[in-house]
Order: structure tokens, then sequence, then C-alpha cells
């Protein structure tokens, strides 16, 4: 029934299946992990990309937003992965000339914040400016998928599709050096705790010397892309004493590799198991053999898994997990809640958790690891009321009454009326009657099918994705069935992608009962298809978050299920009626044939 079907289950369908039925016109779209860190040493940032393409900073001790960041190219340069730089002294604003006789104190903060894109390039943002410190790009011609600091000079590795690493400097904004990592894509990056070696991995892993860019060691033993490579110690590569860790895709076991002075490290030697492929890690580094290895990772399936382990050579058994934490709701069916990202605290038994949604994520802090297993009971909210810290934030949110609806153009964040070609510079004059034109007239005069991605020829009213934004959200606020006709009509997917992805939220659930209402009268259902797959694509974290999506989306999702089930079944009868023509075809040109030839033997004889 209904009330059997989860609501990550209802989007993740809805969303497999609008891709299914896409694929045979524009082909597949691969999905990405949400990116999910916490800040350095003080842990007072939690840094999150949702599916919306905007990165929000959490403060972790009064768990409001902190700084909120919209990408100008938006989801076209989508963030794949993000990497906090070391702390660093800022200035945060002037500041008086202090005495000789009072003491100095300065105070290291996380500040800098790199982001890998799909695109190719790096941005660097700033929490302490609040704003983008600076963009790197031109090095990489596929997407970004790992970004490493430098522990001590202002450097940046990254590594991409392309095959390459690249190191940027910092001061200069430009590369500094690239290479040819491997023959696939560079999946994981992580720089030693000394800033001289470099791991690599994507189906190989592979250790290079930072000052003569050469590969120092190969590790072989992953057969899916290695996703996460961390150093677990911090003894020199001479001493046999220096040891680091890797997890793959679709790995259940985390296997820790010891770099050893006579060569003889081909094998993993230790192994730890966990439920499902790692997704966040949290480790505390061993500075001698009497000193344990602390290890948080958080799986998949949401749940985190602590070990701790004394690294001294190999270990043959897999080992478990000292302590297991899952969370549920207090419903009387009670649901899983996924944990999000996992940091050690000072004491050995207490850890800091982020969970929930990446819209709107849940902290908590000194929860109690002592038992083997836990399980919390949390009462989530999953409304989207963010609190902002507007002191320090830039992004400034209206406040507008529940009853009241928006009619008029604009969306917060964007101005950008309709814009014709000008007729020259002259000004209006003042006691010229001039009548404003409404938005029907305007549609009138639009023909969305001239517009190209790049704008508009010359001559030509132009009609930017801003615009079909705030027409397709008036369109929506007043049930106008010409607007949202008129948005409707367009078949450019990148139109389409950039509209949905600069829609409030508000807006999200209204454009998918409209969608849904054409997609089941079959009216223009190949057009509603691409909306739904943008809409499904850019909004999964806010539809999942929804507690009433059940409900909301039922009709879609058995619409959905029952299209794609007819869909092999009408394959097969295309199939047949392919056959029958083909057939009905050639018995017409042979008869043809031999009525041409029993005229021609008339008239001639032979």
């Amino acid at each position: 029934g209904d009330a059997e079907i989860s609501t990550l289950q209802i989007v993740l369908f809805i969303a497999d299946a609008s891709s299914a039925l896409e694929m045979a016109a524009d082909g597949g779209s691969s999905s990405l992990q949400l990116p999910c860190v916490f800040s350095p040493k003080s842990r007072q940032f939690l840094a999150l990309c949702a599916q919306d393409g905007r990165l929000r900073i959490w403060n972790t001790d009064s768990k409001t937003l902190h700084q909120e960041y919209v990408p100008s190219a938006h989801l076209s340069a989508t963030c794949t992965c993000i990497a906090w730089g070391p702390c660093r002294t800022v200035k945060e604003g002037p500041q008086r000339k202090k005495r000789k006789s009072e003491a100095v104190q300065v105070e290291e903060k996380a500040d800098l914040l790199a982001m890998g894109t799909a695109a190719g390039t790096v941005l660097i943002y700033s929490t302490a400016k609040g704003a983008l410190h600076c963009t790197l790009d031109g090095a990489h011609s596929g997407g970004v998928n790992c970004v490493q600091w430098h522990p001590e000079e202002s450097l940046l590795y990254s590594g991409s599709d392309d095959t390459n690493i690249v190191e940027w400097d910092l001061q200069t904004g430009k590369t500094r050096s690239k290479w040819k990592a491997d023959r696939a894509a560079v999946t994981s990056l992580c720089v030693s705790p000394d800033g001289k070696l470099l791991l690599s991995a994507g189906h190989i892993i592979k250790m290079w010397d930072l000052d003569t860019k050469e590969v120092y060691r190969k590790f072989t033993g992953h057969s899916t892309a290695v996703t996460t490579l961390r150093f677990a110690t911090t003894r020199p590569p001479d001493s046999n004493g220096l040891y680091f860790l890797s997890g793959a895709a679709h790995d259940r076991l985390l296997s820790v590799w010891q770099v050893r002075e006579d060569g003889k490290d081909k094998n993993s030697v230790v192994s730890f198991t966990l439920t499902d492929e790692p997704q966040h890690i949290d480790l505390v580094t061993s500075n001698s053999k009497e000193e344990a290895v602390r290890l948080a990772v958080v799986c998949k399936d949401g749940q985190l898994h602590l070990f701790e382990h004394f690294l001294n050579g190999p270990c043959k058994k897999p080992l478990s997990p000292s302590c297991t934490v899952q969370m549920s709701d207090t419903k009387e069916s009670p649901m899983p809640i996924p944990l999000l990202a996992a940091v050690l605290g000072a004491d050995t038994r207490t850890v800091m958790l982020a969970y929930g949604s990446h819209l709107q994520p849940v902290m908590e802090k000194e929860i109690n690891t002592a038992e083997r297993h836990v399980c919390l009971t949390r009462d989530v909210q999953t409304t989207l009321s963010l609190s902002m810290e507007t002191t320090v934030s830039k992004v400034k949110t209206p406040i507008v009454n529940a009853k009241s609806k928006v009619l008029v153009p604009g969306l917060p964040g964007h101005q950008a009326p309709l814009k014709g070609t000008s007729q020259g510079s002259e000004k209006r004059k003042k006691d010229t009657d001039t009548k404003e034109m409404s938005i029907a007239e305007r549609l009138g005069e639009i023909d969305l099918s001239t517009i190209s991605e790049k704008g508009a020829s010359k001559g030509t009213a132009s009609l930017q994705t801003d615009n079909f934004a705030v027409l397709l959200v008036q369109g929506l606020e007043s049930n106008d069935a010409s607007i949202l006709n008129k948005v409707f009509q367009t078949r450019k997917d990148m139109v389409i992608k950039k509209t949905v992805a600069r829609l409030p939220l508000s807006a999200v659930l209204p454009l998918v009962e409209e969608v849904t209402y054409t997609f089941v009268l079959s009216y223009r259902a190949s057009l509603m298809v691409r909306w739904l797959k943008a809409v499904l694509m850019h909004h999964t974290s806010y539809l999942a978050s929804l507690p009433d999506l059940v409900t909301q989306l039922g009709v879609l999702y058995h619409v959905i299920e029952s299209r794609v089930k007819m869909f092999h079944k009408l394959t097969k009868l295309h199939g047949k009626l392919y056959l029958l023509m083909t057939q009905v075809s050639a018995n017409i040109c042979s008869a043809v044939h031999s009525i041409i030839s029993f005229k021609y033997f008339q008239m001639t004889g032979f």
C-alpha cells in the first residue's frame, strides 16, 4: 500500500523512472555523492552542498545557518567535492592598534574552503569575507573529483576526470605543476602530514614524491574506484611506520596499507569491516607505536562505525567496529535517520554528529559511545524554516505573510525584466502617455521557439532563464494556463534545467503537481518528462525532506510505474508492427514488380 512506501523510495523510484523514460532520447545521468565536511580543529563549522547547488555553512555551536553561497553558474557547475584549508589568522574588520603592554594573542580560524566543480574549475570561498576568494580554472578539461590542501604551504592539489593532477599556487591563482596520474580518472587525493608525499587513486593507488613528481610506490587491491584516502600515522616512510587507509565504491572494507622500507607492501595489512561503502571519515592519527589510531566512518546506509587499533604490523582477521551508532525517528513505525558526518571528540568515548537532510542538518555534540551498539531516537523537524545569522551572512530572505500571494514579476535575488531590442537612445517624454504591457501581451509577442541557449538574435525579444523562472512562478501562483503553456513550449534542455534550478523551494511542489496533471492527460508528455527529470535532479533533497511526500507524489508514482510496465509491451508491439509493415511493403513491391513484368510481356511478347 501507499502507507508502506517510504519517502526516499518514492523519490528514488521517480528519479530512476524519469531518467529511464528520458534515456531513449537524451541518455541517462549519474548521481553524485553530496559533500559534507566539518571544519578542522575547533569543528565550529559544517559545510554542505545540497541538490540545489548552494554551499551552506552551519555553525555547530549555535546550530544556525552561518553563510550561504550560490555559484554564479549554478548547477551547470555542480559542486562535487569540498575541502577545508588549514586554519589561519584572518582579519575580519578594522582593529585598533594595541599597546606594547598588551599581550598579543593570535587565534587561528578555519577560513578558506575549496570546492571542486563538475565544470573543471576550483572555487576558493572565504568564510571571513563571506564571498568568493578566487577561482582556479584553465587546467582541467573534465570534472574535478577531489581537492586537497598542503598542510604548510599555500598550495592546493586537484584530481579530475581528465586523469591529471594539478598543483595550484594560491598566492598567484595559477597552475604551478600538472602531470598525468593514470589512465583512469583521479577519484581521490591525500597529502601526507609532513607535506612531502601525495596519494592519488583511481583503481590503482599511487604515492608521489612532491619534490620530483615521480611515483614512489604503487598499491593495488581495489576492484572499483577508490573514493577515500587518509594517512593514519605521521611517521616517516623509511621507518616501516607509515600507514594509510583506503576505501572504494561498493566496498564494505576499509583497507590499511603499510609503506615498508624494503618495498614488500603489495597487500593491505589490516581491514576494517563496514555495513556499506564509506562516505565520510574522521581520523585521529597515531604519532607512535604506543598510540592507537581512532577512526569514525559514516557509511552510505547512514550508520556510524567507530574503530580503535594499534598499527604495528599485519592483522589477518578483519576488525569489527568497537561501537556502531544508528538513529531513528520517534514515530510508531520508526524510520531510520541518515547520519551525514561525524567527528571524534577529545574524549575517546564522545563524538559529534550531523544527521538529517543536507538542506537543514541537525548537529549534536557529546554523544556517548561507551556501549557497543547505540541506537538514538530523535524527533527531527523537517520543515525548512532556516535560521540565519544576519550579522554575518550576505543572503537576505524576505519575510512574507503566509496568507499573501506573490503575483508580480520578481524572485528573491533576481531582477531580470524582459528585455527587448533598444530602439535608440531617445528618452521618453513626460507628457507621453505610456501604457505598460501586461504579461499576456508580452507572452503573445515572444516566440519561445526562436530562443537559443546563447541568446536571441538581433531584432527578437530575448527571454532569459531568470524570466522563465519568474513567469513559471507567476503561472503556478495564478494558475494561468496561457503562461504555463508558453513556458512549457521550450524544448531546450539547458533552459529547462536552469529554470528549475532558479525556482524557489515553495514553487517546487506546485510545479510537480502541474507536470503530473499534464503528464497524466498525455498532453505534451515528452516535454513533461524533461521538466520532471529536471525537478528530480535538482530538488531531490528538498522532496525527500517533506513528511507528506507519499500523499503528494503518490499519483505520479503510480502513473510512472504503470507506464514503465507498459513500455516493454509497447516495445514488443512496435517491433511486431515494424515487421508487419516491412512484410506488407515487400509484398506490395513484389506485386507491383509482377504486374509490370506481365504488362511488359504483353507489349513485347518476351
